[in-house]
Formats: structure tokens, sequence, C-alpha cells
């Protein structure tokens, strides 16, 4: 199976736009969404192209390849305009036999790991900062903000397949690569 994983959209039309492009390319199984997909939140400066409507017009087509967890940004109203569910804490997964555990990062994170089997991988965002570092028996990893990457990442995702992940660019260029 082949995902890719993103997060931190924060209404942003022009990098959303930009991470459908990049979908389109990669024809990914499923498009595993972290979170943080409509506003931009009270600590972030607005996004490039603030647009929180073209952002739903964009991702409501695309339901069945979804796969989403609720972001300390998303709230009850935002679910009344999307169709398909993201008010769920975490989502677990299992792909290649490998349980994969899809968080946003303000509950579970890193340094607070949820209940789940050693040798699973944590997936989260909500730092805005890609991640990928061993906690126990634990592969945590960050795919960073699709709209807002801060500590000079780029605005990018992670795209899974035969047990390995890629950091990818919203252009397409690989930064960095874990196999499993």
């Amino acid at each position: 199976m082949k995902l890719m994983i993103a997060s931190d959209l924060h209404g942003s039309a022009a990098y959303t736009h930009r991470l459908m492009a990049a979908f389109s390319q990669e024809m990914p199984d499923k498009l595993v969404l972290l979170g943080d997909l409509l506003y931009h939140g009270p600590r972030n400066d607005l996004p490039l192209e603030y647009d929180p409507k073209a952002v739903i017009a964009m991702l409501n087509p695309l339901k069945e390849q979804l796969l989403c967890v609720r972001g300390n940004c998303d709230a009850e109203v935002d679910q009344m305009v999307l169709d398909f569910p993201i008010m769920a804490d975490y989502a677990m997964l299992s792909v290649d036999d490998v349980i994969l555990c899809a968080t946003h990062g303000h509950v579970y994170s890193p340094d607070h790991l949820p209940p789940m089997a050693a040798g699973g991988v944590l997936l989260s965002g909500h730092t805005h900062v890609p991640l990928c570092e061993k906690q126990g028996n634990t592969l945590c990893l960050n795919p960073g903000s699709v709209s807002i990457p801060k500590n000079d990442s780029p605005h990018g995702y992670i795209l899974y397949e035969n047990r390995t992940f890629r950091w990818k660019t919203l252009e397409g260029e690989t930064w960095q690569t874990h196999s499993l």
C-alpha cells in the first residue's frame, strides 16, 4: 500500500493546491492527513492564500481516499462542512505488517505515546517540524507542515511505500529517507 502523509494545511488554498498536484503525481492509495486542515490557529500568521472554503472544495472530492485525525485547530464546525471524518484523536493502521498510529500531536506525541505495541510507528504533525527519531521501541515520524513549515524545513509530506518513508517537498524532491 502506498500512503501520502501530510499535516497542517491551515486553510492555505495555495499549498493545498500544490499538495493535490503532488497527490495526482504520486497516486497513493490513501492520503493520511494529520490534522489542522482549515483554520490557521491563533499562534500562526495567515498562510498564503488563506481560503478554507477552497480547501474544503479540494478535499471533499477525495473523501474515499482520505484518512484524517483531529488537530488542535480543528473543530466540530469544520466537521459540518467536510464529507469525511476528522474528529478522532488517533487512527491505527496495519500496513505491510507494521502498525501505524496517526495522530496530530497535541494529545499524543513522541513525548506522550499512545498505547501501542512495541515496534509501531507514530505519525504526528503539530510542530510543523519534520522528525524521524526513536522513542524506546516506537519510531516517531513527522512530515512537517504543508503550509507553515518551521525551522527552515520545506513545505512537504511523507510518502510511504514498501516499508520505506520518504520526506518530499511539494515539488516532489526527496530530501530524507527511512527504511524499516
